[in-house]
């Protein structure tokens, strides 16, 4: 493994495109902690196939919609594995198939906990500690948005589609409030990628049904996503900040 290049928390990093993030950001160098809300198996998982290619690697339990938590992952974060030098804030939920005229307010409400609030108050965590305001190095953040923000969900989650719309907003709108300090705001916008949401949220086909309407002709890999977040963290990407980065394959 290179010199770490610091620590790095990665929410939902137990399985699909958080997975991914984790394990490429190991290889790059990233001292990892693997947050996982409920699949602790998945996320175990993560953290040996880490370690055993000679990288360094936590797995950390927070469920980002509980402000406690998020304060508590970070501190569990800082203890094991030091400074912390990037947040990728990928912990998400669809909410589930449902039109605008059937959607319920707990779904929406648990959306927006997660998908909004909890990547607000993670990035709240990052700055106190990176900022050169507050006495920090620098650092960096990337959201993981969605196409669907731009594409609007209609028909399968309108209510999903708003939450990263918010997500993009946030994201310019703390780039341009930290871009003096250390700190450069990114986000990725995945279109459809072959990952377990699909089946999570109720249709497992989903994926096979919407190829045709990829101009490249299929879906994404967590992979593919995977390698833009780890340029938006590096050094490579250092005029880069308040830039929504678009990966659907044309779509």
């Amino acid at each position: 493994m290179n010199e770490t290049a610091g620590a790095l928390i990665v929410t939902g990093a137990s399985r699909g495109i958080g997975a991914a993030v984790a394990r490429l950001a190991a290889q790059r160098g990233y001292a990892v902690a693997v947050n996982f809300s409920t699949s602790e198996n998945e996320a175990g998982r993560v953290v040996d196939q880490i370690r055993s290619d000679g990288g360094k690697a936590v797995q950390v339990h927070a469920d980002v919609s509980r402000e406690e938590q998020i304060v508590e992952l970070f501190q569990t974060t800082e203890l094991e594995l030091g400074p912390i030098t990037g947040l990728v804030n990928n912990a998400g939920i669809t909410g589930g198939f449902a039109r605008v005229e059937d959607v319920t307010v707990e779904s929406i409400e648990k959306a927006f906990a997660v998908n909004v609030r909890g990547a607000i108050l993670c990035a709240r965590e990052a700055v106190r500690r990176m900022s050169t305001r507050h006495g920090g190095k620098g650092g960096a953040i990337v959201n993981i948005s969605s196409r669907a923000a731009h594409t609007g969900g209609a028909g399968e989650w309108v209510h999903y589609a708003a939450t990263k719309g918010a997500v993009d907003s946030f994201t310019i709108g703390l780039a341009r409030e930290v871009a003096m300090e250390g700190i450069r705001v990114n986000a990725v916008a995945p279109g459809l990628i072959d990952t377990h949401l699909h089946a999570a949220a109720g249709e497992p086909g989903r994926v096979e049904r919407m190829r045709r309407t990829i101009p490249m002709g299929r879906a994404g890999q967590s992979d593919e996503i995977a390698e833009a977040v780890l340029w938006l963290l590096s050094g490579a990407a250092s005029y880069v900040t308040g830039a929504i980065v678009a990966v659907g394959g044309g779509r």
